[in-house]
């Protein structure tokens, strides 16, 4: 069985960073899931079982977490005492929620543009480019132990992400 008391890192023997080998990540995984999986417990007891099923959910959630860039910079700050998820009043650089505005302003237009598709398309690529952006920046924050900046860098992230999601969205709509 697996200790789930055990960081994701050394659940998956990755090193302790924010650049993750997402083939090995895969690699491990897949080996761990064949050895926890409910089915290969049928014929034990019930509290063999239910703890099987809870390993499982556990290297799932270590998996989803690893996986992704944000999940990731935000359990790397989880592990040296910061909590980036459940800030309620965060102050943002008036820059930045600047920007915010003006690219959902321009979300907006897309829907109205001449090609719509090309708008989104560009929206889209322009938002890739400044989560890269501030992906880098959280990793050189991260780096230099400076974990509130990094913290700055991952609430922007999650700004970014929801962006994301929301131009997939209308594009959905416009394919719809």
């Amino acid at each position: 069985m697996i200790d789930i008391k055990q960081n994701f890192f050394e659940l998956f023997a990755l090193p302790v960073a924010y650049q993750v080998d997402q083939q090995q990540l895969a690699g491990r995984y897949r080996e761990l899931q064949k050895v926890l999986h409910p089915d290969r417990f049928s014929h034990l007891s019930e509290r063999e079982r239910r703890l099987s099923v809870q390993y499982t959910a556990y290297l799932n959630e270590a998996q989803a977490t690893l996986k992704s860039p944000l999940k990731r910079a935000q359990y790397l700050l989880k592990l040296q005492g910061v909590d980036t998820t459940s800030e309620t009043s965060v102050t943002m650089e008036p820059a930045f929620l600047m920007r915010q505005m003006e690219l959902r302003e321009e979300l907006d237009a897309a829907a109205r543009a001449a090609d719509p598709e090309a708008a989104l398309e560009a929206l889209q690529q322009e938002v890739a480019d400044e989560l890269r952006q501030q992906r880098q920046q959280f990793e050189a924050r991260y780096q230099a132990d400076d974990f509130d900046a990094a913290a700055g860098a991952v609430r922007k992230m999650q700004f970014l992400e929801k962006l994301v999601l929301e131009i997939e969205a209308q594009e959905d709509q416009l394919l719809d």
